[in-house]
């Protein structure tokens, strides 16, 4: 059980934002007279439930309004209150983050199968109104999910298993690293619980026979910067239980894990990470093909960062992780480290940015404006959005998202409508492909285009994979 009171959340808020703490209580007395007379399958009264959930979000250094919603995020749903109350008793945007969260009702729907359809789409899409919202839903789940030994073991799998499903994708798109990784591991050990035992014991040896190397490694390397005077924090992380499931179900060894070990090092500038990179490669010899330059071009949920293999001490392999200390607050934190970098302008940072550089939340917007059932949208969701992904090239390095099974017509739709529409052939790595070529993983991908050609055939729609090319050749050959 979870011991956490009004005052540890009280203590966190002190750090970050203590002018608001009297707000933050009333929303916390209110709720705790609404759920009075209210318990957990833990038997806990409820309103231990919301207030995991707020003091989750003031972990992430959440704003005032969002930490509020955080503790009345099932009062909608549970008690007799409206959104009209809370807006009246607090504000419209605590009242918008709540009914945001809460399920529809089931009087709405035919069956409880069409209810939850429509109450995944409602979680997924919510990002588009406002991420605070999909925030709130995660810190929720994980709560959910630290408590999930008091539910019965078909509720657990369930639960799990759509945790992995919408939850766990959420989490990686906007870059909560901690919170995916935390889910994925807790998800395991409802679904698989043999192998996550299995797992466990066998990362627990690995770190302790690994300790003096990494001892060492941590050492030398913070040695060797501080002679260079380059400001620097170093960490070690082993990669999370799902994560080594994962890599073992893919047919790797323990021993072939290349990142199962990995050394973090934060420096104050940019520059001071390609000087460390250095650095550790003159102590180091590194592995050839295991380097990774995401600071040139970082992932697409905005994750910067050098990554490098390196045989350490026992020769062992060690990874080795190089980035600025802001570049490590959004590597853990994602989108939600703006509550600190951006204070009070950080929710319009944050859905600007979504919009800006966020390749997944276009095509979010491009799936919840083609589907109007509901269980057809979330079927797209997960078979495009939430499915493998591959990267791919463009002649200028930029790096395109795209789900897996995409061909050389996705990818040109996803650069531009008039080159989709203009395309006549691909080069793949240098070399000419069908158009209905499956793109694989780092392909350089060249799109061929001519003015003057007939456009995209009729035949095209059923060699593109995604939505958004689909469409767009739909439009084109109606015209």
């Amino acid at each position: 059980m979870n011991n956490i009171t009004l005052q540890d959340l009280i203590n966190l808020l002190e750090e970050y934002n203590p002018e608001e703490i009297g707000f933050v209580k009333k929303a916390y007395e209110y709720a705790e007279d609404l759920h009075s007379g209210q318990f957990r399958q833990s038997g806990e009264p409820y309103i231990s439930h919301p207030l995991n959930v707020a003091y989750i979000l003031a972990e992430l250094h959440a704003d005032r309004d969002t930490v509020c919603a955080g503790l009345l995020h099932d009062t909608l749903e549970d008690t007799e209150i409206s959104k009209e109350d809370i807006a009246h008793d607090f504000n419209q945007d605590i009242a918008n983050l709540v009914a945001g969260v809460t399920k529809l009702a089931k009087m709405n729907f035919s069956s409880k199968q069409e209810q939850n359809y429509a109450n995944t789409r409602k979680i997924i899409t919510g990002i588009t109104e406002d991420v605070r919202i999909i925030i709130i839903k995660l810190a929720d789940r994980l709560h959910n999910m630290r408590t999930l030994q008091f539910k019965s073991r078909f509720k657990q799998e369930e639960n799990a298993l759509e945790t992995m499903e919408i939850f766990v994708p959420l989490a990686y798109y906007i870059g909560a690293y901690r919170i995916k990784s935390e889910l994925e591991d807790l998800s395991l050990q409802y679904l698989r619980p043999d192998m996550y035992e299995k797992i466990k014991e066998k990362k627990l040896r690995v770190e302790e026979d690994s300790a003096d190397c990494l001892k060492e490694m941590l050492s030398t390397i913070r040695n060797f910067l501080s002679d260079r005077r380059i400001p620097n924090e170093i960490k070690v992380r082993t990669k999370n239980i799902y994560g080594i499931y994962k890599r073992l179900n893919e047919g790797h060894k323990i021993s072939d894990i290349h990142d199962l070990l990995s050394i973090k090092i934060m420096v104050d500038e940019i520059d001071n990470c390609y000087r460390t990179l250095g650095i550790i490669h003159s102590i180091y010899h590194p592995v050839n093909g295991k380097f990774k330059d995401y600071i040139c071009n970082p992932k697409t949920n905005m994750y910067q960062s050098l990554h490098t293999t390196v045989f350490g001490p026992e020769d062992r392999l060690v990874q080795t992780q190089i980035r600025t200390f802001e570049m490590d607050k959004i590597a853990s934190f994602g989108l939600t480290a703006y509550w600190d970098a951006e204070k009070g302008n950080a929710r319009v940072v944050m859905q600007q940015d979504l919009k800006d550089k966020f390749q997944f939340f276009n095509s979010l917007l491009e799936m919840d404006a083609m589907f109007g059932d509901n269980q057809e949208f979330v079927r797209q969701v997960k078979s495009e959005l939430f499915a493998d992904k591959i990267y791919a090239y463009t002649t200028k390095g930029e790096i395109l998202e795209l789900p897996k099974g995409s061909t050389p017509i996705d990818f040109a739709y996803q650069l531009s409508t008039d080159i989709g529409n203009t395309m006549v052939g691909a080069f793949v790595n240098d070399e000419v492909v069908p158009i209905d070529y499956t793109l694989q993983n780092k392909d350089r991908v060249r799109i061929i285009t001519d003015d003057l050609s007939f456009g995209s055939r009729d035949d095209w729609e059923s060699k593109a994979h995604t939505s958004l090319a689909k469409r767009k050749i739909r439009e084109f050959n109606r015209i």
